[in-house]
């Protein structure tokens, strides 16, 4: 099974890469790439979540319900890894990882996979920002 280390080493070849990587507590890091996308990932045997908040939801019910719509689609037809919800009053990409076989190149894969997302569907998204 991945440790905390291996975690840690993995995250030490994406800095090497050009991110940037911050401790912020045992087994939490923040990665910001050169995108200046913030990807958080969580250590929590038996599985590794890499997670990114992207807004907040619309106050108004009927945009709320259009965005909730347009991520649903995205769910089912354009994301390899992960999967897009809501957590309290924000939008958030996620995807969760199982430690027992998980080496770099799957790790950098569901990394790439949400930022590439991301970028591809802010602008999709920018409408329903409030803010």
């Amino acid at each position: 099974m991945i440790t905390r280390d291996d975690v840690q080493s993995f995250l030490d070849r994406m800095e090497a890469a050009g991110g940037t990587v911050e401790e912020l507590g045992d087994g939490l890091w923040k990665v910001q790439t050169s995108e200046e996308s913030e990807v958080v990932v969580s250590f929590s045997p038996p599985v590794l979540i890499l997670r990114v908040r992207v807004m907040e939801v619309p106050a108004e019910p009927a945009r709320r319900a259009e965005l909730y719509h347009q991520l649903l689609k995205y769910n089912a037809a354009e994301l390899v890894h992960g999967s897009y919800g809501v957590e309290g009053d924000h939008v958030v990409l996620t995807d969760t990882l199982e430690l027992e076989n998980l080496d770099f190149s799957e790790f950098e894969a569901s990394f790439d996979s949400l930022t590439l997302a991301l970028a591809t569907h802010l602008g999709a998204l920018a409408p329903y920002r409030e803010r």
